[in-house]
């Protein structure tokens, strides 16, 4: 039996890197890769069960995309990378993430798939009724020979999420080959497996995104999320993970290293809608880490982050800008305890 050789790992992305200078008629290098699918999101007014609604607001959901939009209006220079159908939905969507400053210039647009659609209620007090509407998507058709070395070239990061694999086979090809673009680059690799059920049994999501776990450098995952995938904040600083997150139930975080665990409790705020908090959390982390923030200040940023998305009801709304974050970050403080143990 052959004996897998770990990947080898890379350094967190050091902050003060300018964008390297784009050819002529090529786009400038990115600081952040991300790849999924975005759809078009219509929310129903807020209260209002889903098949009562009359009235909804229209947006952009997809958890990549929403990384990136939590990024790019962090001020990281992001690129987004997916496929949208020759539809109005996929027009909405490339406006809507261009209107961010997320390049989308190697976004494809299939003119034989739709773009994805979600419909979904919102309440702060009872379970969201969510509805897909992916199969056969734009983005399902994502295929690895579509992903070249020129798309990450110069990016510091790349972020991945478990749905994109989950969405096809050849999604799934696709992902493993963005990993090996982003090893040959030197970028920084996060993952979150952000499990949805209705894309695969627990036992798919096992096999399929189980062992992308551990090809990453950042972990971001909930507590019930790793129990799902049969893996601990231990065993994947132990396979070579650097930085293993954890969201757990009661809605604190913890961030592991060689070095040691952080705690972040989450900061209370009336909530308007769960959704999107863990993208939001993502976002702030990550910015945390592209700026060489020291762990503590990591996730105090991810929880300020995650804090003002719930008070809002799309998935995007409530993203900051650096601004923004800071005045939420004061206003917070002595809300919830940064723990180093």
């Amino acid at each position: 039996m052959s004996e897998r050789v770990p990947p080898e790992r890379c350094p967190p992305p050091q902050p003060g890197t300018s964008p390297t200078p784009a050819a002529p008629g090529r786009p400038v290098a990115p600081e952040v890769v991300t790849c999924g699918e975005a759809m078009l999101l219509m929310v129903a007014e807020p209260g209002v069960p889903l098949e009562r609604a009359t009235v909804f607001r229209r947006s952009v959901a997809g958890a990549e995309s929403n990384v990136a939009t939590g990024l790019a209006r962090l001020g990281h220079h992001t690129r987004w990378l997916g496929r949208v159908g020759d539809d109005p939905s996929g027009r909405s969507v490339l406006a809507q993430l261009r209107a961010d400053a997320i390049d989308t210039s190697y976004a494809v647009v299939d003119p034989s798939a739709p773009t994805g659609l979600l419909l979904r209620d919102s309440h702060p007090a009872r379970a969201i009724d969510v509805q897909y509407h992916r199969a056969g998507s734009a983005a399902s058709r994502l295929t690895a020979d579509e992903l070249t070395a020129e798309m990450v070239e110069g990016a510091r990061l790349v972020h991945i999420t478990g749905i994109t694999p989950m969405l096809s086979d050849s999604a799934h090809t696709a992902t493993l080959r963005l990993l090996e673009l982003a090893r040959a680059v030197g970028a920084t690799v996060s993952f979150d497996p952000n499990v949805r059920l209705k894309l695969g049994t627990p036992e798919r999501w096992r096999t399929v995104v189980g062992p992308l776990l551990e090809q990453a450098d950042v972990t971001l995952a909930g507590e019930d999320e790793l129990e799902l995938l049969g893996a601990t904040a231990h065993g994947l600083l132990a396979a070579g993970v650097t930085t293993a997150v954890v969201k757990h139930r009661d809605k604190s975080a913890t961030c592991s290293t060689a070095d040691g665990t952080w705690r972040q409790d989450a900061f209370r705020v009336p909530a308007a809608d769960p959704v999107g908090a863990g993208d939001a959390f993502a976002a702030g982390f990550l910015s945390g880490v592209l700026s060489n923030a020291p762990y503590d200040r990591c996730l105090a940023a991810a929880a300020a982050v995650a804090a003002l998305v719930v008070q809002c009801t799309t998935d995007t709304d409530g993203l900051p800008d650096r601004r923004g974050l800071v005045r939420a970050l004061s206003s917070f403080t002595g809300a919830a305890e940064t723990v180093h143990r």
